[in-house]
Formats: structure tokens, sequence, C-alpha cells
């Protein structure tokens, strides 16, 4: 999968909030373009902070540059900073690169607008938009150890500027990674076809909205990982809807790099474009930018979702996953039986990366942390159990194999990819691939302290030490916990395997115990 870093949303905090009318669009320069395009939509037409994503953004903006502070930078500094990434002018941020992504002259356009926008040149005092676009072309000539050729220049009248989600006149061409041609952030996929429609007709819409955020999770005692977090929480959150519903997914990436969603299982039936794959259903989200998927939920069971770009790091070791549940018209009879549900999703990371991103994924990589629903033991929560239950477990395998044990009982094995399987099976070893799930019932009929645990047996240390990674308890309610337990004294959470938001029906269910911390700054390779 290909990867393209786009400094986004660390380069809108240090250089785009300020005022701006803007010029007309009949002479909008390149640099006013990059600036409407991709900066309007955070933080306002008008430079107040207030854009269309703000009051969504995990991470709020801390301190702003501001038109006074513009007038005190040097074009050296402005053009440093945003093609080669690092802290942002002494802000608290940290800038990712743009040189990857925009060339030397796109860079020089953003400069030279921004002094346009501050009406000043290095040190404070006005110019003209002639001698501002031959500071900025000139700057950016000898850093690249090149003879500057400047072009004459003519000021717009300033008038203010349409919606950042209004389609450029002018396509944008914005990087040579992708060479994609962009002319709108927001993209809504075709509906359904009618005749779907009207074969599901008794289906309801569900309309949701999932955003990507950068963010810090607590995976292990002592090892935290930066992830992209869909609504800020790995794993994601629970999407839940009906056979035959219609469903429409705004999709925002508030991240620094492209995304898309994949909703895996779903066969998306004349809907072919809100599949997910990068490059070939649709172009990739890029920061800033929002898609709609929108489809019939024609397959059932127990589904997934995730990120279809680099799916070797955004998948394997980001946390970019969630579960997602199409409930039958018809469930089979045992489902009826089930007392209690419960989601485990298992994953692996890799601490020698878990600190930057945009790298970590190859396959010569040995991921040391293994977790169940983002938390390794002995963060993970019990499942509390009374004797009699039916006990419904949807196993995935979203970033590691599996080899799902529990002690005490059997499991019979009744559904493979959400589909019900002819012939159920009991087993007291289930394994799981990477992408699988597999529902099992459990009959809690022997009451007791019972570990459930991964029986691929590296999978349950934390970095090589015992005792950790993919492992939980079963706790009946009949058992007194002894003094010398390890979870005597856990804070327990009743929803860490969505068992709560599973007895709620259709909708959407985060967790506030899966969101992560506010990221600092994020180390880049």
């Amino acid at each position: 999968m290909m990867r393209r870093p786009i400094a986004w949303l660390a380069f809108w905090t240090v250089a785009c909030v300020f005022v701006f009318d803007g010029p007309a669009r009949s002479a909008e320069t390149e640099g006013a373009l990059l600036y409407r395009t991709y900066c309007t939509a955070c933080h306002g037409i008008g430079g107040d902070g207030k854009g269309l994503n703000v009051p969504a953004l995990a991470v709020q903006p801390r301190d702003h540059t501001d038109t006074r502070e513009m007038a005190t930078r040097t074009d050296r500094d402005l053009y440093t900073a945003i093609s080669q990434g690092g802290p942002a002018v002494g802000k608290s941020v940290l800038m990712p690169p743009w040189r990857g992504v925009l060339s030397d002259e796109r860079i020089s356009s953003l400069v030279s607008h921004l002094r346009v926008l501050s009406g000043t040149v290095p040190g404070g005092s006005s110019t003209s938009a002639v001698a501002m676009t031959n500071t900025a072309t000139a700057t950016a000539s000898s850093l690249r150890g090149t003879e500057a050729k400047p072009e004459a220049a003519t000021a717009a009248p300033r008038t203010p500027v349409e919606s950042p989600t209004a389609v450029a006149s002018t396509p944008l061409r914005v990087g040579p990674v992708t060479e994609q041609v962009s002319d709108a952030l927001d993209v809504v996929a075709p509906p359904p076809p009618a005749s779907l429609k009207e074969k599901y007709r008794r289906g309801r819409l569900r309309e949701f909205e999932i955003r990507v955020e950068e963010t810090e999770v607590e995976v292990a005692p002592g090892f935290n990982a930066k992830v992209w977090a869909f609504n800020g929480q790995v794993p994601g959150p629970l999407l839940r809807v009906r056979e035959g519903d219609e469903v429409k997914v705004k999709f925002v990436n508030l991240s620094t790099m492209d995304h898309t969603i994949h909703w895996h299982g779903m066969h998306q039936q004349g809907t072919w474009q809100s599949d997910g794959v990068p490059n070939v259903t649709q172009k990739p989200v890029p920061p800033g930018g929002s898609f709609t998927y929108h489809f019939i939920a024609t397959r059932t069971g127990t589904l997934w979702y995730h990120c279809h770009v680099n799916v070797a790091e955004h998948i394997s070791i980001r946390g970019m996953w969630g579960p997602f549940v199409v409930d039958p018209i018809e469930p089979t009879k045992i489902e009826k039986e089930v007392t209690k549900d419960a989601i485990l999703m298992f994953s692996g990371w890799n601490s020698k990366f878990a600190d930057r991103y945009g790298v970590g994924g190859h396959p010569s990589e040995l991921r040391d942390y293994f977790s169940i629903n983002g938390k390794s033991f002995p963060l993970t929560q019990p499942l509390r159990v009374k004797r009699g239950d039916v006990v419904r477990l949807r196993i995935f395998g979203a970033g590691a194999e599996v080899g799902f044990h529990l002690h005490g009982h059997d499991v019979l094995v009744t559904h493979k990819d959400g589909l019900p399987l002819p012939e159920p099976y009991w087993a007291d070893v289930v394994h799981v691939e990477q992408g699988e799930r597999y529902d099992v019932i459990v009959r809690m009929d022997n009451p007791g302290l019972w570990v459930t645990h991964d029986h691929v047996d590296e999978h349950v240390t934390n970095a090589g030490k015992d005792m950790g990674g993919s492992m939980l308890i079963f706790e009946y309610d009949e058992i007194e916990r002894p003094e010398w337990y390890a979870w005597k004294d856990k804070q327990y959470d009743p929803d860490f395997y969505y068992s709560e938001s599973l007895n709620k029906g259709p909708g959407l269910y985060e967790n506030p115990g899966f969101r992560g911390a506010e990221s600092a700054g994020f180390p880049r390779p």
C-alpha cells in the first residue's frame, strides 16, 4: 500500500490561523488555493480557529501563529519548517515534512501567500505582493542552491473566499507520490441502487460519523503506542445495524496521513465505490478530507471495519480497526438462547516503532506485545458471568492470529466470518487467522475463576515477561475472590467487551475507557 505523509493538522496550527479575506476566485494564486483548500476546513475562512472540523478535534490547537507573529518570522524560517518539518517556529507542536508531497515551487507559493496575508516581509515592514512573491521565490531557490528568477505578480482584490467544501475551479495536484488530482475535500459515494432499496424496503436509514485521530494509548503497563484511532479510541466504536438497513457513514480524516475505511465482509452489492480500497474504489481520504460511504447491509453477522491504506502498519500496529455487527432478520435457534454477548479483538504491537508514525509493518519485524481490545493483561478486564448463562464470544483476528483457549469449558463454534455453520462443532482451542472471525457459544456450567488466553505461547507475554498479552479471566459471580487473586481489587468496566452496548440494539457505541491521551508530538522517520 502507498504511504503519502501530508503535513496538515500540525502545519495549520502553526501557519494558518490569522485573518484572511482572500483574493477573488477569478485571480486566485496557487498559494491562496493551497490555503483555501486545506486550511479553512480546520481554522475557518476568517482565521478565527472555528472551522468545520474543529469541534471534532481530539487535540485542540494550543498556540497559534497570528499576523503579528508572522511579521517577525523570516521566509527562510517558514520555508524550512514547511519543507523539512520539525519544531514549528518555537511552538508546542511538531510539524511533519512537506517536501515529499509539495514541490519547492508550491512551498514557495505558500510562503508567498502567508506574506500576502500578513502584509509584511521579514522584519515587519509592509510590502507589495510583487516583492513578497520574489522574496519567497528567492528563499526557495537559495535553499535549493539554484538561482532565483523573480516573476512579476499583481495584487488581487481582497474579497471573501467560498466555503472550504467548495470545489476548486482548477483541479489541484496535491502530490507526486500518488499523482492524484483532488478537486474536493469532501466526497460522497453513489447511493445504493433503487432496486436494492426496494428489496430491503423494511430497512431503516442509519447515519453515523467516524473520525480518525492521532493519539496515544496505553497497551500494557509501561508501554504506550501512537495510534490512528477511530473516534479517538482503540478498538473503534461498535457499529451495529440490522440486515437490510441503509447505512451512511461519513468518515473524516483528522490525522496527517491518508486513510480509508474498508467494510470487511460486506459485499457492497451495487455500491462497489464504498468498498474503501485506495486508488481502486476511491482516492484515499487526505488529511482534512472526508468520504461518505453508502450501502445496504446485505451481509449479516460479525463483521469489522479497518483502514485499507498501508495495512501492514495501519492495521497491524496502529489500531485502525473496530467491530461491525449486522443482526440477521432470522437468527438461528442457538442465537436466541444467548444471555451475554462479547467482542474480543486480538492484535499485536511493535514497541520499536510505537513512538512514531509512518514506519513499521515490515515482514521481518517481530511484534512483542499482544492484546485483546487494545489492552494486554493485566490491563484487560474480566468477563463476569453466572451459572446458567449462555455466552456468545465474537473472536476477531484483527491484527494478529489467535489460538483461543478457555479453561474449564469447551466452546461450540457456530459461525465463521459472520455466517452460521451448517454443522457447528465443539473445540477447546479455536485457531483464528488475521482477518477471520469466529463466533463461539459457551454454556457457563462450571463455576470458578477461569483464564482465557491465546495458545500462541509468545502472545501471553509482555515483551517476553510472563502472564501478559492476550489473556482475560472469566469470573463466576458465585465464586469469592481470594486475597491473593491477581484482579482482587480490579476496577471493573462492564462494557470493555461491548457487552452492555450489544444489549442496546442498532447504533454507534463508544467506550471512554478505550480513548487515547493527547499526543504532544509525533517523531517522523
